[in-house]
């Protein structure tokens, strides 16, 4: 069975885990990570692939991933990208190719854990993908007096984002629009330098130069 995206959003059983992940991490209070963000994500990143001259199948798989890196969250948050993984392979394991198989299980696990090391496209797209949303439509509780997490506070406080290619120049930008009324930009590294580093390595992975550009000031 070859897998395709349109496929796996039609599963019942990645959806039911995408839709209990979303609940589970809304009462401890985090970001969306529901179907508004797998979708973002498995977009972006079959968009980025076909930009940077991927193949149509890399895309595909890396789409897969990209829906469905953070099924696992239900089960716990700290070995969220395991579960997932695992997961996945319960459903798959019986019916796909053994290497796309794999090859989408090394992704999502890859997705979360900058000490591992990228050994396919489809992992660093990934990467690129899920580490560029951060937006406002995240946040799923608006505190209106202000004392918002400041994970909260900081995809609050981006009203525009966008992840783009220079594919003559071999540059994949990361273009964010911030309103520092919400937040300071200082903010904004004081919690994602970690996932914009992350964001370099991949770029540099698939022979890219990753950018960072916030209100127009480019940073790299």
């Amino acid at each position: 069975m070859e897998l395709t995206l349109a496929r796996v959003k039609k599963d019942r059983q990645i959806n039911e885990f995408i839709k209990q992940t979303n609940h589970y991490l809304k009462e401890l209070g985090y970001t969306d990570h529901g179907f508004r963000h797998v979708n973002i994500v498995a977009d972006r990143a079959l968009s980025l692939a076909a930009k940077i001259g991927l193949s149509k199948k890399t895309g595909e798989l890396a789409a897969i991933a990209g829906y469905c890196h953070d099924m696992g969250n239900f089960l716990g948050r700290t070995q969220h990208h395991y579960w997932a993984a695992m997961l996945f392979s319960q459903i798959y394991i019986k019916e796909a190719d053994p290497n796309d198989l794999s090859t989408i299980m090394q992704a999502i696990v890859n997705h979360d854990k900058n000490d591992l090391k990228l050994l396919n496209d489809v992992s660093a797209i990934l990467v690129l993908a899920d580490k560029s949303d951060v937006h406002r439509s995240r946040v799923l509780e608006v505190v209106k007096n202000g004392n918002m997490d400041i994970h909260d506070r900081v995809n609050y406080s981006v009203t525009d984002s966008d992840l783009f290619v220079e594919k003559n120049k071999k540059i994949i930008h990361l273009f964010l629009k911030v309103d520092t009324k919400v937040t300071s930009v200082l903010e904004y590294f004081e919690i994602f330098t970690e996932r914009m580093t992350f964001c370099r390595t991949a770029a540099e992975y698939l022979g890219y130069r990753f950018s960072l550009e916030i209100n127009n000031f480019k940073l790299s």
